[in-house]
């Protein structure tokens, strides 16, 4: 790549952003006997009942049922439900398109994911290979080989954590180093170099801080249902730059929006090259003025 190769970093959320439903649903809920549906309602309730946030909560229904079921939720075995994840339209070819289309540019791109699903699960996904990094829930395994607890909890207040921790090129355990005072320019990737995708409730401080910023926040939403109020709302609310089906084929809206913003990044920064050259020539000439 060129020397003035510029990174630009592109997160998402995982559940309905890139998969078609929660990363669960698809099979290691019904191993465990149930229902998405009726697992999710009784996991809330388990939740409210005992005063825990739904993220949290959930991880420790999970443990709960699949003792009971007598289901060994090890490590090996969350990966391997990670192989059954449905992606929405495009998603599969998406990322070396994007990656392709960037590096004509001279733009690096990176991807993350900042999911309240679970780690250990899209460890296991066929698109696992595109990500520089994944900050999602976790869990810590004891000496069976099972979950003991919640190592990593995720809910929508700490994802913007792991935005600053992009930005400053951190990797998640960094949890001192985040909050350093890091100057702008030492930075490696600035807010503006940005996009955020998500669908939900708990991607709004992300979505919302990325925009103010001067990145660019994608509400996305499940072609012809009902989620398209849900997204239109965050645009409407000025959460969000853009609501658009969760279509990520070529040529779709989100692929000519993202390459038109990839676009636009290195117009920007060819045009600050220059800039910086003819204030080196104003200064030379000034210089020659003095003598």
């Amino acid at each position: 790549m060129a020397k003035n190769t510029t990174k630009v970093a592109l997160i998402y959320d995982f559940d309905e952003t890139l998969s078609s439903s929660y990363m669960q649903d698809f099979s290691l809920i019904p191993a465990l006997g149930m229902k998405p549906n009726t697992f999710w309602k009784r996991a809330n309730l388990w939740s409210a009942n005992n005063g825990a946030d739904q993220i949290t909560g959930s991880m420790y229904y999970f443990m709960k049922v699949a003792k009971d079921k007598k289901l060994k939720l090890t490590r090996e075995a969350l990966n391997n439900f990670g192989k059954d994840v449905e992606y929405y339209n495009g998603v599969s070819d998406w990322f070396e398109r994007i990656n392709n289309f960037g590096k004509a540019l001279d733009l690096e791109i990176e991807h993350y994911i900042i999911s309240s699903g679970y780690e250990e699960i899209v460890e296991g996904t066929s698109i696992r290979q595109y990500f520089k990094d994944v900050f999602a829930c976790s869990y810590a395994f004891g000496e069976d080989g099972t979950p003991v607890w919640p190592a990593r909890i995720i809910n929508y207040s700490i994802k913007t954590q792991f935005l600053s921790k992009i930005n400053k090129g951190l990797s998640k355990n960094d949890d001192i180093a985040v909050n350093e005072y890091t100057p702008d320019d030492e930075r490696p990737i600035p807010f503006n170099r940005m996009i955020y995708f998500g669908d939900g409730m708990t991607d709004i401080p992300s979505m919302k801080l990325t925009k103010e910023r001067g990145g660019t926040a994608i509400a996305v939403y499940k072609p012809k249902s009902h989620s398209k109020k849900k997204a239109m709302k965050l645009l409407i609310d000025n959460r969000v730059n853009f609501a658009l089906p969760a279509d990520y084929s070529e040529n779709k809206e989100i692929d000519l929006v993202v390459k038109t913003i990839l676009d636009k990044i290195a117009t920007e920064r060819d045009l600050d090259v220059l800039k910086a050259k003819e204030e080196k020539k104003k200064q030379m000439q000034k210089k020659r003025l003095k003598k």
